[in-house]
């Protein structure tokens, strides 16, 4: 079930469960966990993009693992507001995906997630190294924190 807003999301889980948070990019795909209560986001793990199947089958190994209860895909807007083609892609992994899971699937605005994660990365003094192999599912924890701190404001947290 694709759900267009976080209001949506926020009716179709149920009241408590994990969730998790996913930065898709062309050649990876960050992905973030929240607990229980749905307070605290928590960089996971990156996987490396191959094909859908194999992609769609790693995370739902992560979500059947963690018994999560739904999923938030970070939506790369322009930052105008508009959606281009990267939005079109995330658009399209999420309708394939939905066809593999009954999960609720969410969007979240990611504009500036990856910003905001290196500069953290940056302040807590990581190497170059370090940085580039956990930009992705930082960025994901960044996405996912969002869309959490919004549930907690409607009441879904």
């Amino acid at each position: 079930m694709i759900c267009e807003t976080i209001e949506e999301f926020a009716e179709a889980i149920p009241r408590m469960g994990g969730v998790a948070g996913l930065d898709l990019g062309t050649k990876t795909i960050g992905v973030a966990v929240s607990d229980g209560l749905r307070s605290v986001a928590t960089p996971l793990s990156t996987i490396k993009r191959k094909k859908f199947g194999l992609d769609a089958e790693a995370l739902l190994k992560i979500v059947a693992e963690r018994e999560l209860k739904g999923l938030i895909l970070g939506l790369p807007k322009n930052m105008d507001g508009t959606e281009g083609a990267r939005c079109q892609s995330t658009r399209a992994f999420a309708r394939n995906l939905s066809r593999l899971t009954d999960l609720p699937i969410g969007y979240w605005d990611e504009r500036l997630s990856t910003v905001a994660a290196e500069r953290a990365m940056l302040e807590a003094d990581m190497s170059r190294a370090k940085r580039a192999e956990a930009i992705d599912h930082v960025a994901a924890s960044f996405i996912l924190q969002g869309a959490l701190d919004r549930l907690r404001y409607l009441g879904a947290a």
